[in-house]
């Protein structure tokens, strides 16, 4: 499945001129999904069209698909029905995300809506939840699943509580979200603003890490950003982030040879399926840089997990061969050319036998 990336609105709390300048950036970056919150709804039928209908048919012209965050309140507060979607599909929604769940057969029959409206379930529950839903026969093609986001610190989603539950709706091939959260907006739906991440340990990490470490997991379709607005360097941050190639970021040391600048700028690093507990090896490189010399540097010192090196001329045939360590270790035939930072090492859990990567310069 395609991946996407996503930006949160909040009519409720924003100017419409704002938020169409927000929405122009990120469609000019790429970003193809909206999530708008309509938990805080409190105006009449009349009201809320004017204040969504013009902002989602705005972003609809750009290229967006909008989902609508919907409470059981709303339906009672506009005098709508969850029989008669129509409401949403005037306003230009492409679909409707369930805040709160029903009895399964509900959420089926609410698939077949003959306005073709997506129904988005919340994942952020380990309990087979969707697996009822589709026992009573649902339109598959129109279920969607999204994370939580969580704006209280520490009460976002532990990290393999969040994998269970992601595993739940992706082994059954449906369409799947989570959130990121800027540090640098300053509000979402609610009066406290911690941050907006669907994970816990995403909360103070740089955005573009959050991004590619969902994306590493196999298990997320569509990235969000939770909060309002994100900085123009954040937006453009993700919006470099190869989607589907796992990036590593590397702290270049300063007397590096030019060689191994190369090297670790090849976009067509993968690991070898005959792994080692010690390094993750990439060696092809080795074989393309096998007559360039690499003179001996910054190679006495113990090695320690995450630092980049590459095989200088005293190493042989590994001359050039780069790898990453997994393990403290010696080796005066190796030059140490970088460093992951702390922060990035959550990224080597991914590192599988044959993974295809790449370095991304901090």
């Amino acid at each position: 499945m395609k991946r996407e990336l996503g930006i949160s609105i909040y009519p409720d709390h924003s100017e419409p001129q704002e938020d169409r300048k927000y929405i122009k950036k990120a469609a000019n970056l790429g970003y193809t999904r909206i999530f708008m919150s309509m938990l805080e709804v409190t105006e009449g039928k009349e009201k809320v069209s004017e204040t969504f209908g013009g902002i989602i048919h705005y972003a609809k012209e750009l290229g967006f698909e909008t989902v609508l965050d919907i409470a059981p309140s709303i339906f009672d507060d506009l005098g709508i029905s969850y029989d008669d979607l129509s409401f949403f599909a005037e306003l230009g929604a492409d679909g409707i995300r369930l805040d709160e769940g029903f009895d399964g057969n509900k959420e089926a029959m609410l698939s077949y809506n003959p306005e073709g409206l997506a129904i988005e379930l919340n994942m952020s529950n380990n309990v087979a939840y969707l697996d009822n839903i589709l026992s009573y026969q649902a339109n598959e093609p129109f279920i969607y699943g999204c994370h939580n986001f969580y704006p209280q610190e520490g009460s976002a989603l532990p990290y393999e509580f969040f994998i269970e539950c992601s595993k739940r709706f992706k082994s059954q091939g449906i369409k799947t979200a989570a959130f990121v959260t800027s540090q640098t907006a300053e509000y979402g739906p609610w009066d406290v603003n911690d941050g907006l991440p669907t994970l816990e340990m995403h909360r103070h990490l740089p955005i573009d890490l959050q991004t590619r470490h969902l994306f590493a997991t196999g298990l997320i379709d569509t990235v969000i950003i939770g909060n309002a607005y994100a900085s123009d360097d954040e937006l453009e941050k993700i919006a470099n982030v190869d989607r589907y190639k796992l990036s590593l970021g590397i702290e270049l040391e300063t007397n590096i040879s030019e060689v191994e600048r190369k090297i670790v700028a090849d976009s067509k690093h993968f690991r070898r399926g005959d792994i080692t507990s010690q390094t993750v090896r990439s060696t092809m490189v080795r074989v393309q840089y096998a007559e360039v010399s690499n003179p001996s540097h910054d190679n006495n010192q113990e090695f320690q997990v995450g630092d980049v090196v590459v095989g200088n001329d005293t190493f042989g045939k590994y001359k050039n061969e780069l790898q990453i360590v997994l393990k403290a270790h010696s080796d005066s035939r190796k030059n140490l050319v970088g460093k992951i930072p702390q922060e990035e090492l959550i990224m080597l859990d991914f590192l599988n036998p044959w993974t295809k990567f790449q370095f991304v310069t901090k």
